[in-house]
């Protein structure tokens, strides 16, 4: 067996198909210097940083809420999530408002980043299967690596980024 056809191997058997099932659009962002990219069917909009409702006793991750147009919406620091250092806000700093389905029930939630990219057209044959190790993402939330224009980007499962005992938190907060 080649080198070759041995890769080959591993990629189907670590879920070719599900390579194929994450090709399409995905809005690209920065944190720490890396770029990230999530499906675009799951965003709901791009917003500028604004007033932060922060709320007591959750995780440092979880910045609070915020009002969007009398919609209120949680709020989770990516880079504190993945454990990487906490950085000023700044102007390039954006809210990427996600839809997410937990229990059933689609819920939307606002993800900070450092910045974001661009919406890039990710082929099947341009994604591989997550790393296993070197990178500040747990595994589980890594669905993938796409190779886009000389570019490397981590495709996150945006539906796993927050586990349940995350969304378990946020549901007593709210009262949900």
């Amino acid at each position: 067996m080649t080198v070759f056809s041995f890769l080959g191997f591993i990629i189907n058997s670590l879920g070719g198909d599900e390579m194929e099932a994450q090709a399409g659009k995905h809005l690209t962002f920065v944190l720490n210097q890396e770029e990230y990219g999530i499906p675009i069917n799951r965003v709901k909009e791009i917003i500028g940083m604004m007033d932060i409702t922060g709320i007591p006793k959750t995780p440092r991750f979880i910045k609070g809420d915020i009002n969007l147009r009398g919609k209120i919406i949680p709020l989770m620091d990516l880079r504190l999530k993945f454990g990487m250092a906490e950085q000023e806000y700044t102007e390039q700093t954006c809210i990427i408002v996600v839809e997410l389905t937990f229990d059933g029930v689609q819920r939307q939630m606002g993800i900070v980043v450092d910045s974001v990219s661009e919406v890039v057209n990710i082929q099947a044959n341009e994604l591989e299967p997550p790393p296993q190790y070197g990178t500040q993402v747990e595994e589980d939330f890594l669905i993938g690596i796409g190779k886009v224009k000389e570019k490397v980007i981590l495709l996150l499962d945006i539906q796993n980024v927050l586990n349940p005992e995350d969304m378990k938190l946020l549901k007593e907060i709210k009262g949900a």
